[in-house]
């Protein structure tokens, strides 16, 4: 939430900030209404003053034994006056708290001026994206060509790789903690969520609550109306926990694979720090999710975001955005924000400096370690009940599409590290020796309706992380 006194006293700084986001916002009429406001509070204020004063005065006839009575009349009609202030103060408190809560954050001066995705700007980028003598194919075609996709395997990868995460966050000083998935309308207000994008969360009637769309939320909202010591700064945290998102409007776009799902898993990185420090934090959680990709060898790029792609609450955002061969472009696998003070002005966390009075707003900024993804069926909320779903992490995909891609529809024959034996059945178990080991490449069949994407009924496509190097091929006789 932005400062009224930012609003109120740098009015066209905070207009031209809010054009380069896109938002074409009067704020003639919140001005009015804030000098209203103002005003009512001043009379207020000396309503009190006066009823305080001969409210002495009362007592002190009182305690002489004197008639206190129209003094006791005339203070009576203060009080009511000071009621009906209140009241209309209080109306307008709501009514500048649900105009502000609408606003987004102010751009930081380092952002790039743009209207949207186009225009964001490429920071760097670390590795180089394969080259391959015929053209990729995407996880989905992969999985239904060469039939290896396990249930089994993918969820113990999944676990694997979000312990991966875990294990090197906490190693660099983030507390792990398990927080909730299901959170009030306060938590969700707080880190911006609400009420601007109501329609985009799934919620529970009665009573009343939210699936998290991210780890973000509960964690920010740890520390929610409290005052830290400056001691206490910084804190950092890292959680996992799965994810739910309606993605309104998204539908028919990414619709195959594992790209836009109603459920995910994540793992997020959140910090509290003082103001002073963010800039920096930001550099440095940025490091450490680009840090997770450079120890799985997958070439991405960093992109700052633009000042008209910027998430509603961010006030400065890179991308990390992972090569996907088989589509020939980066897509994006995480985000890292710094929110300044506007969660934290929100959701009321503040610190004290040791030898100052008074409090100020902490700075917040979270990122994805990366995403887990979970294939939707159909393309709607029904996907969430009563429908097998698979459990592949998003960045598993990525992986395979990496390790995978080059798997070319007849095989190549006499490449030193195609699988060179096929069979050891067990049961319906189907195994290859590859690389000195054997690597388990379908598990039991499963019945169940044969849908799009990796999600056909053997299983999904996790087996081909097992083994290793991006220069290995398996043949089509696997």
């Amino acid at each position: 939430m932005l400062d009224i006194r930012l609003i109120r006293e740098n009015t066209e700084k905070v207009k031209e900030a809010l054009k380069q986001r896109g938002y074409e916002i009067s704020l003639e009429d919140f001005l009015k209404s804030e000098e209203r406001r103002r005003e009512l509070l001043r009379q207020s204020e000396e309503l009190r003053g006066r009823r305080n004063s001969v409210s002495e005065d009362i007592g002190r006839l009182k305690k002489q034994k004197e008639d206190a009575s129209s003094l006791i009349a005339e203070m009576k009609v203060v009080s009511d006056e000071i009621k009906a202030l209140d009241e209309r103060l209080k109306a307008l408190d709501e009514e500048t708290e649900g105009f502000v809560l609408v606003l987004p954050n102010i751009p930081d001066e380092s952002v790039p001026v743009g209207k949207d995705e186009t225009e964001n700007v490429e920071v760097r980028r670390w590795g180089e994206p394969r080259q391959f003598d015929f053209k990729p194919l995407n996880h989905w075609d992969l999985g239904e060509m060469h039939d290896i996709v396990d249930f089994k395997l993918g969820a113990k990868l999944e676990r694997s790789l979000m312990n991966f995460m875990l294990d090197l966050n906490t190693s660099k000083g983030y507390r792990e903690v398990f927080p909730p998935i299901i959170v009030n309308r306060e938590s969700m207000t707080g880190t911006g969520q609400l009420p601007k994008f109501e329609a985009e969360l799934f919620r529970t009637v009665d009573p009343e609550f939210y699936l998290i769309p991210t780890a973000e939320v509960p964690v920010t909202n740890i520390h929610r109306d409290e005052i830290l010591d400056e001691a206490d700064l910084p804190i950092f945290y890292t959680a996992y926990t799965p994810c739910f998102r309606r993605e309104a409007g998204s539908y028919g776009k990414d619709t195959r694979g594992l790209i836009r799902q109603h459920q995910f898993n994540k793992v997020e990185l959140v910090k509290f720090v003082r103001p002073e420090h963010s800039g920096e934090e930001l550099e440095k959680l940025t490091a450490d999710s680009e840090d997770i990709l450079q120890r799985l060898n997958l070439p991405y790029r960093v992109v700052a975001l633009c000042t008209g792609d910027l998430g509603f609450a961010a006030a400065k955002t890179y991308d990390l955005e992972v090569w996907v061969p088989a589509q020939g472009v980066y897509r994006e696998i995480s985000s890292c924000s710094n929110f300044t003070d506007f969660q934290a002005r929100r959701a009321g966390i503040r610190f004290r400096r040791e030898g100052r009075k008074g409090t100020e707003f902490v700075h917040t900024l979270n990122g994805s370690s990366l995403e887990g993804r979970k294939r939707r069926h159909t393309r709607g909320p029904e996907a969430l009940h009563g429908r097998r779903q698979d459990c592949l992490s998003r960045i598993a995909v990525v992986i395979i599409v990496h390790e995978a891609a080059s798997l070319p529809q007849g095989g190549r024959q006499g490449s030193p590290h195609q699988v060179h034996k096929v069979g050891k059945r067990r049961g319906h178990r189907r195994e290859a020796f590859l690389a000195g080991r054997w690597v388990l490449l379908r598990q039991d069949t499963f019945r169940g309706r044969r849908g799009k994407g990796i999600h056909k009924r053997h299983g999904q496509l996790a087996v081909l992380l097992l083994f290793g190097h991006q220069d290995r091929t398996l043949s089509r006789a696997a």
